[in-house]
């Protein structure tokens, strides 16, 4: 082992990824014309316009405003944590409150979407107003993250973070925007655009290792809130890689154990790994066995493996676990 020097890329509450190949290949038009899109537009019904007529099929409308989205609002790191409890307001009727809440959701939309800057509610309202305006179905879901390593072992509940579904002939798919535009990283924190379209139409078992919704049904997957509490957690670079962990698959580790063997999937031959503890951050580099394709290491444990486990890949964090000194 040789010690090195690792950037380590962080990601929190509201904001920190899955598609297969295939979509990548059909979506690369899409992306395409949409860099060559205006990067503002005056107001919902004009970037919604435009979309339409680029695009005639619903999973490009999809796509489309989910990369525009991706590559033009900025998170607000300032405003993260800030007013976003609930709004109140009276009503007399259903309609009147329907009416309240539609009113709310266009103008929440229509500030991110001029400010070009906003948390994940404003991501998500974003989005589905201008997919309802685009003629797509489009739900906002509210629910739980698994974006820090305090979330391993936590039962979901918080409602920390809000992402969409979007119907496509007739199956709805899972959608987040806000993940999908980039990430937090440095001391302070800087938000720094980094599209990640994993994030885009994701495998329900897969967009489970880091949402979890309020609403179960938006699951869209057979999955319980203890098996989400006892994740590790996956940071965004795992997903981009398209690596499978299979071993260990508890996010909570104990140091009885001695070492702690792991196994994963889909690594390349020339891809790095190393793992740092975060009582020193003293990275340190392993050379995996590769056995029918699975790449085979031990991490060993000890006094000094104290708080989180971090594993990276090419020097990118791609999973992280907490140790259990109990």
């Amino acid at each position: 082992m040789r010690n090195i020097t690792y950037k380590f890329i962080v990601t929190f509450l509201c904001f920190t990824g899955f598609s297969v190949t295939a979509f990548a290949q059909d979506f690369a038009k899409v992306d395409a014309k949409i860099k060559a899109y205006p990067n503002s537009f005056v107001s919902l019904d004009k970037l919604a316009e435009k979309v339409n007529t680029d695009f005639t099929r619903d999973d490009e409308k999809a796509r489309a405003i989910f990369t525009w989205i991706a590559h033009n609002i900025k998170y607000d790191l300032k405003a993260y944590g800030v007013n976003e409890h609930p709004v109140a307001y009276s009503y007399k009727t259903q309609a009147e409150k329907e009416a309240r809440q539609k009113k709310f959701r266009e103008e929440l939309a229509l500030k991110t979407l001029k400010s070009k800057k906003g948390v994940c509610q404003g991501y998500a309202t974003l989005y589905a107003e201008v997919a309802q305006k685009a003629g797509l179905k489009s739900e906002i879901i509210t629910g739980s993250s698994k974006s820090h390593p305090a979330h391993i072992s936590k039962q979901p509940g918080d409602s920390d973070h809000a992402w969409n579904a979007v119907k496509i002939d007739g199956t709805w798919k899972l959608v987040d925007a806000t993940w999908g535009a980039g990430t937090a990283t440095g001391n302070p924190l800087k938000f720094v655009f980094k599209f990640n379209d994993k994030y885009f139409f994701g495998d329900p078992n897969l967009f489970f290792l880091n949402h979890f919704p309020d609403d179960k049904k938006w699951l869209l997957t057979d999955k319980s809130e203890n098996e989400f509490a006892n994740l590790p957690l996956y940071y965004g670079n795992y997903h981009i890689g398209g690596y499978d962990f299979l071993s260990p698959s508890a996010g909570m580790l104990s140091v009885k154990s001695k070492q702690i063997p792991f196994r994963i999937k889909n690594l390349k031959p020339t891809d790095t790994i190393a793992y740092a503890f975060s009582r020193n951050n003293l990275v340190k580099e392993v050379k995996p066995e590769i056995n029918d394709g699975v790449a085979e290491f031990s991490i060993p444990l000890d006094a000094t493996s104290v708080g989180v486990l971090t594993v990276y890949i090419n020097q990118k964090s791609v999973a992280s676990y907490r140790i259990d000194r109990g």
